[in-house]
C-alpha cells in the first residue's frame, strides 16, 4: 500500500527538471559571495519581494533567527502572536540565541488586531524591556494557513511603525498566500524591513529559504548566518533547486490549494469527522475527530494517510502538496473512512 503524505509540505521530492537544474548548476564558494548560482537567487528573491537584498539561509528558522538577531539586542522584546512559528518551531532560539523576549499576542486564526499591537508595546521604563520587533507569519501554519488581507496587515505594521518597531515577516508559505489572493508577495513584503520565504515547502525544493530587506540589515544577518554555521560553500547546487521552483512551482500551488477544497469537503461528509471547509484558504485542513488526535495519527498511519496532530487535542493536520494528486486525496477520504468504520 502506498502511503499518502500530508504529514507537511516539506516532504516533496525533487522533480526530474529540478534534478537537471541542481545537476546543471554552475558554482563557486558563497561564503567568499563567489557563487554565480546564489547571487542570481539572491537578486531574484529581493526583486520579487520588493526589497534592497537578499540572503541564502540554509532552513526557514535560520531564516527568522538571524532577522530577529540583526533587528534585536539581548534584553529587547519581540511581539508575535500566541501560535506563531517562531514560538512554537524553533526549539526556543529568539531567547536562547539573543536573549531576547517574546510576548506572545492573541490572534485570530493567527491574525492579530491592531489595538492589540498597540497595548502590547511596553512603556519606555527602566522596568521594562524595549519592545524593539513585530514578527508576522503569512500564510500562518497553526492558523490552519490563513492568510493576511493586506489592508488589515498594513493597519497592523501602521500600528508598530507609530510605536518605533522594526517589523519582520515569516514568508514561509508567502507563495501559497500570493496564489490564494491573487495578490504579489511584494504587496506584504515591502510593508516589512525583513521578510523570509521558503524554497523547501510548497515550491518543492529539497532545501533552502531566503533572507529579504533592507541592505544594512541583509549585511547584518549574513555576519549572523556565519556565526550559526550557515554559510555554505558550492551552494549553488540548492540555489538552482530554488531558482527553478521560481520558475515552475508558484503558479502550481493552485493545485495544492484546490486539493485541500477538495479533502476538506469530503471529510466534511465522513461520519467522526467535523471540518469547517469555508476555513480552507491555502494548503491545510485540520480535521476534528472523536478520538485523540495522538490515537488518529496512529490509527491514519496503519492505514496509509500519513498526518500529524495540530493545536487541539482531538485535531489533526492534513497539508497538501506537489506530491499530491486529485486521485491521492479521492483514496486517502476512502481509507479514512475505511479506518474509522
Amino acid at each position: 500500500m502506498k502511503p499518502i503524505d500530508f504529514r507537511s509540505d516539506t516532504v516533496t521530492k525533487p522533480t526530474a527538471g529540478m534534478r537537471r537544474a541542481i545537476a546543471e548548476a554552475e558554482v563557486g564558494d558563497d561564503v567568499y559571495g563567489e557563487d554565480p548560482t546564489v547571487l542570481r537567487l539572491e537578486a531574484r528573491v529581493a526583486e520579487r519581494l520588493g526589497l534592497e537584498a537578499a540572503l541564502f539561509v540554509p532552513s526557514g528558522t535560520q531564516a527568522n533567527q538571524v532577522a530577529i538577531g540583526a533587528h534585536c539586542r539581548a534584553g529587547d522584546e519581540v511581539l508575535t502572536e500566541a501560535g506563531s512559528h517562531i514560538l512554537h518551531y524553533e526549539g526556543g532560539a529568539v531567547p536562547a540565541l539573543w536573549g531576547v523576549q517574546p510576548q506572545p499576542l492573541p490572534g485570530e486564526r493567527g491574525l492579530l488586531k491592531p489595538e492589540d499591537v498597540a497595548a502590547a508595546v511596553r512603556e519606555d521604563n527602566m522596568h521594562n524591556p524595549r519592545t524593539r520587533l513585530l514578527s508576522l507569519e503569512n500564510t500562518h501554519n497553526r492558523g490552519g494557513g490563513s492568510v493576511w488581507p493586506v489592508e488589515r496587515f498594513r493597519a497592523v505594521v501602521d500600528v508598530a511603525r507609530k510605536a518605533g518597531l522594526a517589523v519582520h515577516l515569516d514568508g514561509a508559505r508567502l507563495f501559497n498566500a500570493e496564489v490564494a489572493a491573487g495578490v504579489p508577495a511584494s504587496t506584504w513584503a515591502r510593508l516589512t524591513d525583513t521578510t523570509s520565504v521558503c524554497f523547501s515547502k510548497g515550491l518543492g525544493a529539497p532545501v533552502g529559504s531566503a533572507l529579504a530587506g533592507r541592505a544594512d540589515l541583509i549585511k547584518e544577518a549574513r555576519r549572523l548566518r556565519k556565526r550559526l554555521g550557515g554559510g555554505m560553500r558550492q551552494a549553488g547546487i540548492l540555489a538552482a533547486a530554488a531558482l527553478y521552483a521560481l520558475d515552475h512551482h508558484v503558479e502550481r500551488l493552485a493545485e495544492d490549494h484546490a486539493n485541500a477544497r477538495r479533502l476538506a469537503a469530503a471529510l466534511a461528509e465522513v461520519p467522526g469527522v467535523k471540518v469547517d471547509a469555508a476555513r480552507v484558504e491555502t494548503n491545510m485542513v485540520f480535521a476534528e475527530f472523536d478520538r485523540p488526535a495522538l490515537e488518529m495519527v496512529t490509527l491514519l498511519g496503519g492505514h496509509g494517510v500519513l498526518t500529524n496532530p495540530a493545536g487541539g487535542p482531538r485535531t489533526v493536520r492534513l497539508v497538501t502538496h506537489l506530491d499530491l494528486s486529485a486521485a491521492d486525496i479521492d483514496e486517502s477520504v476512502a481509507r479514512i473512512r475505511r479506518a474509522l468504520a
